[in-house]
């Protein structure tokens, strides 16, 4: 089985390619033609940089086209009181006595730089359904876990802004 995704992750993939295809696509085509017709297409340094532009667009819309052909949509909701899709939670790492905040989201916009961890993470699979004082376990391999205590999980929505991950 391929990502999970939420209906909210496949309507935004959806506009992206939609928006690729008729917008970008266009923009591509006439910049293509344009570097075309400045001659001497082996030393034509804006006709190649625009053909590898125009690929890479081809190469986004074929990625995200198979993305949501072998997807698995997820339900977003969750208890009022577990963590779950979208929520925002605040754990207690006891191996490093600090705290983290951290929103739980789809594979596809995982960006761990942003507080924004994956149900497929460690972290985020193992904080799955727990409630608030939960000390929770996270397994990173065979040969280390650490500890976490949830402090804190605020029902948050996903309000759209978070980017599709590139590949």
């Amino acid at each position: 089985m391929g990502e999970k995704l939420t209906r909210k992750d496949v309507k935004r993939i959806e506009e992206e390619i939609e928006h690729r295809k008729v917008v970008v696509r266009r923009q591509l085509i006439e910049a293509v033609k344009e570097a075309r017709a400045h001659g001497d297409l082996s030393e034509n340094f804006e006709y190649h940089a625009a053909k590898r532009e125009k690929n890479q667009n081809e190469s986004r819309i074929n990625y995200l086209e198979r993305m949501l052909k072998n997807c698995e949509i997820v339900d977003e909701s969750s208890a009022e009181d577990e963590v779950g899709l979208n929520n925002t939670v605040r754990v207690y790492f006891e191996e490093d006595d600090e705290e983290e905040t951290y929103r739980i989201i789809t594979s596809i916009r995982g960006n761990s730089l942003k507080g924004l961890i994956s149900t497929d993470s460690p972290l985020g699979s193992a904080l799955m359904g727990h409630k608030v004082g939960d000390r929770v376990e996270v397994v990173v391999n065979s040969g280390y876990s650490y500890f976490v205590e949830i402090r804190e999980i605020l029902n948050t929505e996903d309000d759209g802004t978070d980017q599709i991950r590139g590949y």
